[in-house]
């Protein structure tokens, strides 16, 4: 008998075929100053002005994400670098935009939200992404002020 080779791919539950399966386009807007965009910036209409159009699958990562937006902000590919992440969306109960933040990531550092997903943060095509870029600069500023809290722990709602 013929030796019988079994090769076993692992495959990520949410992987998309991108060979087979077309992207959407994923409006994103992109705040330098650490904070992201008011939600009032995305009602009646209007946009904030800062944009990106990334077109992308439902498994991309905020990482990828990030590398995508590295290329058109050198600025943001210095080591320590945060990108904080929040989906904008409808609310389905007011004509108003609601936001919900979904992650960050650092350039250089490896973090928990690095493989998050689009799907895992609860996407729904049409909804923008808000992405706030934090330089390193603030980051060491804000520690030599007697600022001890991280931003991951200062954003976080008390138990």
């Amino acid at each position: 008998m013929a030796g019988v080779d079994i090769i076993i791919e692992e495959k990520k539950e949410d992987a998309v075929d991108r060979q087979k399966v077309c992207p959407f386009l994923l409006r994103v807007f992109v705040s330098t100053t650490g904070h992201h965009h008011k939600t009032m910036d995305y009602n009646k209409g209007n946009v904030p002005q800062n944009e990106l159009q990334i077109y992308t699958w439902k498994d991309a990562t905020l990482n990828e994400l990030a590398l995508l937006v590295k290329e058109v902000n050198p600025e943001a590919r210095r080591k320590g670098t945060k990108f904080a992440f929040a989906l904008v969306y409808p609310d389905i109960r007011a004509p108003v935009y609601r936001m919900r933040e979904i992650g960050t990531t650092t350039t250089g550092q490896k973090g928990p939200d690095d493989l998050k997903t689009l799907l895992q943060a609860r996407l729904s095509i049409g909804d923008y992404m808000d992405i706030a870029i934090t330089p390193p600069d603030s980051w060491t500023a804000n520690s030599r002020k007697g600022y001890t809290q991280s931003y991951s722990n200062h954003r976080q709602r008390p138990y």
